[in-house]
């Protein structure tokens, strides 16, 4: 666990929230842990199934470990790709809320359910065994919101992905599961002829020495002898036949494919992994086969739903391909695809794609509610809601039908709120949508849910903009375009220099500073300047490397003091080469050092990012 305490507002705000919501006193959410989960689980599944949307919300252990690993309004989507990566692998998921919910006219029937999740190693096979860090102000926000922490770890719900759990059943420990011969034939050498008659023999003979001890009417002790020499499956005669390698396995298969009437072949798993030999079951009819085989599938769903754990919850949402409701889509489905998918492809491209198989359909709500208006801050849920309530009339009656014991239901548990909250305002926004209340945003520009679907971009507007698809966004008072070409991050001045006086100083003291120029510090150690005139941010920058071409003054004073300067290819080569020091300064820094190892990246002068100096924020419930 990380020991320094980073100071966000998530601790503060959620619990406000939560206290300045008059609604969240009657909105009980049900509790799940590992000792209700296959009853809730069956009870769900009909939720999830006749819902219209199914709305989500995670509670980690944290987000970033300083502040200029956050997404940034400035970020392109690569580079808030890559910092929503390192968070997921990095921190764990300690509650997911889902809550299935549908739509009539401003009727909205919720079923939330809060899951609580502790990863731990179910079968004892080595996976998954987790690490994880974890950022002490999330725990302090969930702790004053009446999480159990005790509860979690000792009953809460584990889990597997779906690449862990397609790997486990290669590893040692797997019980015996059915065995499958491979389509077409092997190629048959003389070893193997000599192997095929070997085994051929050995079943033809176990197999008569069965049917004809049937009729024998034996002592109960030779009986016994007996069934202990040839082995025996539950009450069915086995016969276990040792492999060293795959090949033999097939051959084996082969054969039996002679005797599949009435036997049923079995992979018995070495205790190092792969396949030990196989095991062949006799079975006494037609109809006793069918049954048998029945038997092994279901142990093998038993098996695999007891190794799942929550994913299939995950699974359930996925299979309905209902439309997903978020509030921070590119935070969200990066911990869901980490945790329960599968490794996070190193690319944002490849994210989408692996992602959209699962998951077609996700509209995140941050920016549904960014474009009811633009000049105003709506960065949290009571926001948004106070907004739309001063100025729309969409009423909304919630109903939750779903039951539970007193301790799954404690009024006094919030936990799991935030996914109600978003149902509702999901619905309002909706309402107000369908009635024409709010058609229009501009001139151009038509408000409707299927704008919003998959836009992973935290800071990007899903309504075409006529600009490039790496477009980015910067925090400042006004709105207008600039380039990532005219970025200049500036560190090494001294510490504790606010903007204004950063700005003062650089004032005139270069060709690029004499026009207008805007400045906003990333972290303690470095800022960023953005300036309007084209070219002369890599003036500068030269300029810096070079030590001249300063006038007089503050510059010069800076530059004896040690300032440095780098372009936005920098910092994407920082972000690219994991370079995640706790002061952005240090990153740049190093990448420096390393230039000639790794040629700092100027592909986006080639292909153009346009940057949004902007005050507004996206919707994220982190930030509550």
């Amino acid at each position: 666990m990380q020991k320094r305490l980073f100071c966000t507002q998530a601790a503060i705000q959620i619990e406000n929230t939560i206290k300045n919501t008059s609604l969240s006193k009657k909105w009980i959410i049900k509790q799940v842990k590992k000792s209700n989960f296959s009853q809730v689980l069956d009870e769900i599944k009909p939720h999830i199934s006749n819902s219209d949307f199914i709305a989500i919300s995670l509670q980690k252990t944290g987000s970033y470990s300083s502040p200029w690993q956050r997404v940034l309004p400035f970020d392109t989507p690569e580079i808030s790709y890559l910092k929503a990566k390192r968070s997921a692998e990095r921190f764990q998921v300690l509650q997911f809320a889902v809550c299935p919910f549908t739509l009539r006219a401003s009727k909205l029937t919720a079923y939330p359910y809060n899951f609580h999740l502790f990863p731990r190693d179910e079968l004892k096979i080595g996976m998954p065994s987790y690490s994880f860090a974890c950022q002490t102000s999330y725990l302090t926000a969930m702790a004053r919101l009446g999480f159990d922490f005790n509860s979690c770890i000792y009953d809460g719900i584990s889990y597997i992905s779906r690449a862990q759990e397609s790997s486990m059943k290669h590893l040692p420990g797997n019980t015996m599961l059915r065995a499958h011969a491979s389509q077409s034939s092997p190629a048959v050498s003389v070893a193997d002829s000599i192997y095929i008659q070997r085994i051929k023999t050995r079943v033809k003979t176990w197999i008569k020495a069965c049917k004809d001890s049937k009729g024998l009417n034996e002592d109960p002790m030779v009986r016994a002898l007996r069934k202990v020499i040839m082995g025996e499956h539950g009450s069915r005669p086995c016969l276990d036949l040792d492999v060293c390698s795959e090949r033999q396995v097939q051959l084996v298969l082969e054969v039996m494919k002679e005797y599949s009437d009435d036997t049923v072949p079995l992979l018995i798993p070495a205790k190092r992994g792969g396949t030990q030999g196989l095991r062949i079951v006799l079975t006494s009819s037609e109809q006793d086969k069918i049954l048998f085989q029945k038997e092994l599938q279901d142990l093998e769903e038993e098996q695999s739903k007891n190794v799942r754990g929550f994913r299939e919850v995950i699974d359930l949402i996925s299979a309905s391909g209902k439309p997903v409701i978020a509030h921070n889509s590119l935070d969200d489905f990066t911990f869901i695809h980490s945790k329960f998918l599968s490794t996070l492809p190193p690319t944002i491209d490849e994210f989408k794609h692996s992602l959209s198989s699962f998951f077609p359909y996700i509209i995140d709500m941050g920016h549904v509610t960014k474009e009811f208006n633009r000049s105003r801050n709506m960065n949290n849920i009571p926001a948004a809601s106070s907004f739309l309530r001063s100025r729309f009339f969409a009423p909304i009656d919630m109903d939750i039908p779903i039951k539970g014991t007193p301790d799954e239901m404690s009024e006094g548990k919030i936990n799991g709120q935030n996914v109600l909250q978003l149902s509702h305002l999901f619905a309002k926004l909706n309402t107000i949508i369908n009635r024409g209340q709010h058609h229009v945003i501009s001139e151009d520009k038509i408000l409707a849910l299927d704008n919003f679907a998959n836009v992973f971009d935290p800071y990007s507007s899903p309504l075409p903009e006529n600009s490039d698809d790496d477009d980015v966004r910067i925090s400042s008072g006004s709105l207008r375009k600039l380039s990532c070409d005219n970025m200049v991050f500036i560190w090494g001045f001294r510490s504790g220099l606010s903007t204004g006086e950063l700005k003062t100083l650089l004032s005139g003291s270069h060709e690029a500073f004499s026009a207008e120029f805007d400045v906003q510090l990333v972290d303690k150690s470095c800022a960023v300047a953005a300036l309007q005139q084209p070219g002369l941010a890599g003036a500068f920058v030269k300029a810096m490397e070079s030590g001249g071409g300063c006038h007089e003054g503050g510059l010069k004073e800076l530059l004896s003091e040690g300032l440095r300067a780098a372009d936005y290819g920098t910092y994407k080569l920082a972000c690219n080469m994991s370079k995640w020091d706790s002061n952005l300064a240090d990153s740049l820094d190093q990448v420096l050092m390393s230039a000639d190892q790794f040629p700092v990246d100027n592909s986006h002068g080639r292909s153009p990012y346009e940057i949004w100096w902007d005050d507004d924020t996206v919707l994220n419930l982190d930030d509550l």
